[in-house]
């Protein structure tokens, strides 16, 4: 019996390898510099043969291709999984700068030809400095390097990038904050960002783990990687200024001792990491007014869309449920278009469409779709018919209004129902699978109405349950009448209510830290912490928003006959925070589980002075 399981053990998995499909990808960077050598890595999960690389004539091949193997099979709980790699590698270095493009290869997997994807790739020129003999670059090493002080605003910076600066309202523009660097960058934290009032913004969500870029900018090659990007749109017409920022960061900086003063230098040099603050300049927005005289229907869709309609019969019966969807894909303001009206025939019970709506950010807005499905239950026979829906948009690349138009749709509905058992009840959220009946049980009216509450009438006047039902009103409304007092009170005073909620609302968001570093969200975690630690202090102190610096925090505490030890640990805290959130190696102080232990001691702390 044993044996028997193992052998159709072994057949599952047999079957399961056999179903693996099969993956052939190519693999470069993005960004090389002109004699920088790199890899080309071709990877399959199938032994192939007569791979054929295209022609690499833009670049020069070292060697290759040099071909590894490994595999491994394992079974848990019943369940086989395979894992097969076959990698081709070959050396290239860039040639000339530009930007080129490898198409795809081609390998041969059991009598079938499998086509792997192309590479483009950017070859960048060479520093201005690349040149420069050893002894200069030496000495330029030690004299950048020696201290913060030396290391210049040319050597790290941050750039805060728009898309666009003149545009119309409701056109997307898309946001990039970006640090360059040509020194070692160990940390990055502390980072404060502009507020983009009267615009909706969408935040794009960043890769923690992604990689550095290279960039040529004005003669050199920097590191570079995104620190946040986000798209905005404008919701009103004018000239909007964007403030800047700053972000600090722990640079990592080659220092020698100055015992030692000869050609032997470099054997003594040791380095330290000190802290710099960054900022960046903001920038202005012209938004322009949308053309007058927009179309009948405009209702703010503002980018380049199609619209896309169907019903699910023409032919129906009396109360069957009729389905009728619309689709807008496109790219532009999508998350903010009104849902079209559908005008139905007056004989049918319209309900409230269900919507789905999928975007991802792009450089010119959210690309994506949005679908709306309008439900809608005929109760009489005959033909009628669903007019056109019309959707207008503007076109910033064409710089008019378009208008788009589903079909008319000619319904005919037949008079004999599919049910006879009752009257159809349809949710909110209904479908045509939703639909449900009633039953027709027929309940008789009494009408022998006016006998009877003559009968009861006689024995209720002046009775002890009437004054109840008189008085019990009375003291309802008093009791109402003194709650509503009550609360208008606190609510004039909310400073009041911001200083007694102020612990509860911190250890609710210190248990969402606790959620993120359960799951392992480092950057989350560290954002929540900072909400917990901020906010805390602002409905305590209440202290507006906009005011909230840690010199004014400092100030406040300080006033508050706060102990010097309890506000430079809050500090800290605060700074820990923000530099483990964006820094990629973090130490043990500054774990997560650190973190969070020191905060809510800290609250507890405040909590227990601020009285």
């Amino acid at each position: 019996m044993k044996r028997l399981f193992i052998v159709c053990l072994l057949c599952f998995s047999v079957l399961s390898l056999c179903a693996e499909e099969i993956s052939f990808t190519c693999k470069a960077p993005s960004t090389v510099v002109v004699g920088q050598q790199f890899r080309l890595v071709y990877t399959i999960n199938k032994d192939g043969k007569d791979l054929r690389v295209p022609e690499i004539s833009d670049f020069d091949v070292l060697f290759g291709p040099s071909t590894s193997h490994s595999s491994s099979f394992q079974i848990v709980n019943g369940k086989a999984t395979s894992n097969t790699q076959i990698t081709y590698t070959y050396m290239l270095a860039g040639r000339e700068p530009g930007t080129y493009t490898i198409a795809p290869a081609t390998i041969t997997i059991s009598g079938d030809k499998y086509t792997s994807n192309s590479v483009q790739i950017e070859v960048l020129p060479q520093d201005k400095t690349a040149s420069s003999n050893s002894t200069t670059t030496s000495s330029n090493q030690r004299v950048n390097n020696s201290s913060v002080g030396e290391v210049s605003n040319e050597q790290i910076f941050v750039k805060q990038h728009f898309s666009k600066v003149k545009v119309y309202e409701q056109e997307a523009i898309e946001v990039v904050y970006k640090l360059y660097t040509r020194v070692d960058v160990v940390q990055v934290g502390g980072v404060k960002f502009p507020e983009f009032k009267d615009f909706y913004v969408q935040d794009v969500e960043l890769d923690n783990n992604r990689p550095w870029q290279v960039e040529h900018v004005d003669g050199y090659n920097y590191n570079t990687i995104v620190l946040k990007q986000c798209v905005i749109f404008p919701q009103h017409s004018g000239k909007f200024n964007i403030d800047g920022g700053n972000v600090e960061v722990v640079l990592r900086v080659r220092t020698s001792s100055s015992r030692h003063q000869s050609i032997f230098d470099d054997f003594f040099q040791s380095y330290q990491d000190v802290k710099r603050n960054l900022k960046f300049s903001g920038n202005t927005i012209t938004v322009k007014e949308l053309p007058a005289n927009a179309p009948a229907g405009f209702n703010g869709a503002v980018g380049s869309f199609t619209l896309n309609s169907s019903i699910s019969s023409e032919d129906i019966k009396v109360n069957d449920a009729l389905t009728m969807k619309l689709k807008i894909s496109g790219t532009g303001n999508i998350k903010l278009l009104k849902t079209p009206e559908v005008k139905f025939p007056l004989d049918f019970d319209v309900y409230d469409p269900k919507m789905d709506v999928k975007v991802k950010p792009a450089s010119n807005g959210q690309t994506g779709y949005k679908a709306i499905e309008y439900v809608a239950i005929p109760r009489f026979g005959g033909n009628f018919e669903i007019p056109s829906v019309k959707f207008v948009y503007f076109d910033v690349n064409k710089g008019s209004y378009q208008t788009l138009n589903t079909p008319v749709y000619k319904i005919n509905v037949d008079g004999n129902a599919t049910s006879t058992s009752g009257t159809t009840v349809v949710s909110p959220t209904v479908n045509k699978e939703n639909v449900k009946q009633l039953s027709t049980d027929i309940r008789f009216i009494h009408t022998d109405i006016e006998k009877d509450l003559n009968k009861k009438s006689s024995h209720f006047a002046f009775s002890s349950s009437m004054y109840v039902c008189l008085l019990t009103p009375l003291f309802i409304f008093i009791i109402v009448l003194l709650l509503l007092q009550k609360q208008a009170k606190e609510n004039a005073n909310v400073a009041l209510r911001n200083t007694k909620r102020a612990n509860k609302v911190a250890k609710k968001r210190l248990k969402e830290a606790q959620k993120c570093l359960k799951a392992g969200e480092k950057s989350k975690f560290y954002e929540e912490t900072m909400r917990a630690l901020w906010g805390y202090i602002a409905d305590k102190l209440t202290i507006p928003v906009s005011e909230l610096t840690k010199d004014n925090v400092q100030d406040k505490l300080t006033s508050h006959n706060c102990d010097e030890e309890l506000i430079k640990e809050f500090l800290s805290c605060l700074s820990d925070c923000e530099f483990a959130r964006f820094s990629p190696v973090v130490d043990d102080s500054l774990s997560m589980d650190n973190i969070y232990n020191r905060a809510a001691d800290l609250i507890g702390k405040l909590d227990n002075t601020l009285r």
